[in-house]
């Protein structure tokens, strides 16, 4: 199975801080909570296009 990479940001500030490796059979967008530095705390990150 073949995978790509792809970036997820901040929902609040827009910065895409993390970086992930993504499977090819994805349909839907990634969603997860994680730590924002510009922020300064734990926001929703979603995968960009």
């Amino acid at each position: 199975m073949a995978s790509q990479k792809g970036s997820l940001a901040c929902t609040v500030c827009g910065s895409r801080n993390y970086t992930v490796t993504l499977s090819k059979d994805r349909t839907e967008r990634l969603t997860v909570k994680k730590y924002c530095p510009h922020c300064g705390k734990h926001t929703v990150h979603q995968q960009t296009k």
